[in-house]
């Protein structure tokens, strides 16, 4: 039986790999925490894909935060994403691995860059400032994947995602991503009985939302496609693949479903004098749907079974 090598099972979207590849039988399956393996560390990912050579590596780890983290910390962000990527995909290379899947973001796109977002965007302008840093280490990932592809012809993928959420999101009061510090903050103030909760911003920024099963779906199915059909879908200096709902919806919309999820009854205020950022983010995803593949978990579902995820584990926030 196969052997796959999963980096970043403890992340959100690594987790829901693992439970997926599980169900699916797969029973071979090798993962190391940070503990037990630094990925910045050349010396050590050697040794370990020499000892484990694994068939096929999934790549899910990453250094990842919010604006606030990006800002404080750009060298960190650089550096650590910059090392995973070349440690994983050389070593991988090194031991004789032909299949690598390694997973992105949508913030290798440039700031202003028309919508929905295509994959030939990328490189074609300036990024965002706030989060350049992490963005410029995404894209020199799927530069490594095409660069092994075309000189050693090994068969090396990028998935880059959408805003992802669902069961181990951050739920974090200061660095947590938009939906879940909604869904903490409306959690928080119908238990509080609080009348109104302020989000920031007109409410009119635009966003899309993929929960993150869909996301490790979407993922397991571009790893087992079939090479040429893989090759007939992407070019080889052009070979990710954008993976999204291919739907967005405006902030206060969202706060509204947050609010009713949560049973808030008050009333939702906007903030116009805080910044609302870009006005819209959305993936273009046909590629991927012309590949045969699309979301199959709706906002609504989602962000149900998230509220219950976030029920069942909320002592855990309050450490």
């Amino acid at each position: 039986m196969r052997k796959i090598y999963l980096a970043g099972h403890r992340g959100m979207v690594g987790g829901a790999i693992l439970r997926q590849l599980r169900v699916r039988g797969e029973t071979n399956i090798v993962t190391r925490s940070h503990a037990e393996l630094d990925l910045t560390d050349q010396a050590a990912v050697r040794a370990f894909m020499q000892v484990e050579r694994p068939d096929v590596v999934i790549l899910a780890a990453a250094k990842v935060g919010g604006i606030l983290a990006n800002n404080s910390y750009p060298a960190d962000f650089i550096y650590e994403n910059l090392m995973i990527e070349a440690n994983v995909i050389h070593q991988a290379y090194a031991a004789g691995v032909t299949r690598l899947l390694q997973l992105g973001s949508s913030c290798i796109y440039p700031r202003a860059v028309p919508q929905p977002m295509r994959e030939d965007a990328l490189l074609t302008g300036v990024l965002e400032p706030t989060n350049e840093p992490y963005a410029i280490a995404k894209i020199a990932g799927i530069k490594l994947c095409e660069s092994y592809n075309r000189q050693h012809g090994t068969d090396y993928r990028s998935v880059m995602p959408t805003n992802l959420y669902g069961p181990g999101d951050n739920f974090h009061p200061e660095n947590s991503h938009v939906l879940p510090a909604l869904i903490r903050r409306f959690h928080e103030a119908s238990q509080s009985g609080a009348e109104e909760v302020m989000i920031w911003g007109s409410g009119t920024p635009r966003r899309e939302f993929l929960h993150v099963d869909d996301m490790a779906a979407a993922s397991l199915f571009v790893l087992h496609l079939p090479k040429a059909d893989y090759e007939a879908n992407t070019q080889p200096m052009l070979s990710h693949i954008n993976v999204g709902s291919g739907t967005d919806i405006s902030i206060l919309e969202l706060a509204g479903k947050v609010a009713a999820v949560t049973g808030y009854k008050g009333r939702i205020v906007t903030d116009p004098s805080k910044p609302d950022g870009t006005l819209r983010k959305l993936m273009d995803v046909s590629r991927l749907t012309q590949m045969g593949w699309s979301a199959q978990i709706g906002l609504d579902q989602g962000l149900a079974e998230t509220y219950q995820w976030f029920l069942a584990n909320s002592e855990s926030f309050r450490r």
